[in-house]
């Protein structure tokens, strides 16, 4: 079989394997299909998730059916105002040896785990926030000046509720740019309503399948890297990165307008590696155009900042979004 067979026959592996545990999952978590579609999207490209949403929409549920599915271990976090980086991280505590010494032992926290999730982070103080820092970039911690590795695959799913600010403190910009995607998590409409009351007052509790492991999903990491993103592709999404900043001369009206700040170098990647697990997603081995807007939004919205106009005008950074999807030519002349 020659090399593009070969992807080709990875690409319909992958495929399989995706939609095997999209469906799994959708067994138990009700609507929220975009959701589900994405977090799995995120955790297939090495990426991690910020979820906005209110209480009670199943965002817990949906990261313990991915840990199920996927058979990968699952921490949950409460993030409260008095949590120290030392109760996520861990710390080294005296201990002695056999012959009676006394010596420094690293006690591993919540945060030594492949399935990590980060409820209510903006609750915790900005020390406790930047604790997760170097683990969604690197997959690594470093305590007293000694690094520990995370087993791979490590995702992190934090939340946030967009109703209450009392006692919360924002998310800092470097934080945020760690998410591959935000997501909002829509209100269940009548149906899904009644599926969930239905579902909860006949005790009905779906049973889940194992369909990947930790060696299959890095090996679906390394199919990625194969996918083929032509030139045009990769300055497309160079552009929409470049046209959420004002000064830029890809930036439409509104954004030179409304906008303080744009998306930083890890939005274009962002882009490129979310539009491989859709190119493959749906079979192909190769990113169009439409794999690189399909997650734009997920993508940018929490990495634009708004100016002081665009906040009292209550723009919404989706909408600037799409007008650079309809604005910005795929290809320049």
């Amino acid at each position: 079989m020659t090399d593009a067979g070969d992807l080709r026959a990875e690409a319909d592996r992958f495929k399989q394997d995706y939609l095997r545990a999209k469906d799994e999952i959708g067994k138990v978590i009700v609507g929220q299909q975009t959701v589900v579609e994405a977090v799995l999207t995120a955790l297939l490209a090495g990426g991690n998730v910020l979820l906005e949403g209110v209480p009670g929409l199943g965002k817990t549920e949906l990261v313990k059916t991915l840990s199920r599915v996927l058979d990968l271990e699952f921490r949950r976090i409460q993030f409260t105002p008095d949590l120290m980086p030392a109760d996520i991280i861990g710390t080294n505590i005296m201990n002695t040896d056999a012959d009676g010494r006394y010596r420094f032992e690293f006690r591993q926290g919540p945060l030594f785990t492949q399935l990590l999730l980060a409820d209510e982070i903006n609750r915790a103080t900005p020390k406790t926030q930047s604790a997760l820092l170097e683990t969604m970039q690197e997959g690594s911690v470093t305590v007293s000046g000694k690094t520990y590795q995370l087993e791979p695959p490590f995702f992190v799913m934090a939340t946030q509720n967009p109703l209450e600010h009392e006692g919360t403190y924002p998310l800092p910009e470097a934080q945020l740019d760690r998410f591959m995607f935000k997501l909002d998590v829509p209100f269940l409409n009548r149906e899904e309503m009644n599926e969930v009351m239905k579902r909860t007052l006949q005790g009905h509790h779906a049973d889940v399948s194992k369909v990947l492991d930790s060696r299959r999903i890095l090996e679906l990491r390394d199919v990625l890297s194969k996918v083929v993103v032509a030139e045009p592709i990769r300055d497309y999404a160079v552009r929409v990165t470049l046209a959420t900043h004002p000064e830029s001369a890809y930036a439409p009206e509104r954004v030179k307008q409304f906008v303080a700040w744009g998306a930083s170098p890890r939005a274009a990647q962002a882009l490129i590696r979310a539009g491989r697990v859709r190119a493959l997603a749906e079979g192909r081995a190769h990113v169009a155009f439409g794999d690189i807007q399909y997650f734009g939004k997920h993508v940018l919205q929490h990495r634009v900042l708004l100016n002081y106009d665009g906040q009292a005008e209550n723009i919404a950074v989706p909408d600037l979004v799409e007008e650079i999807n309809d604005s910005l030519p795929q290809e320049e002349a």
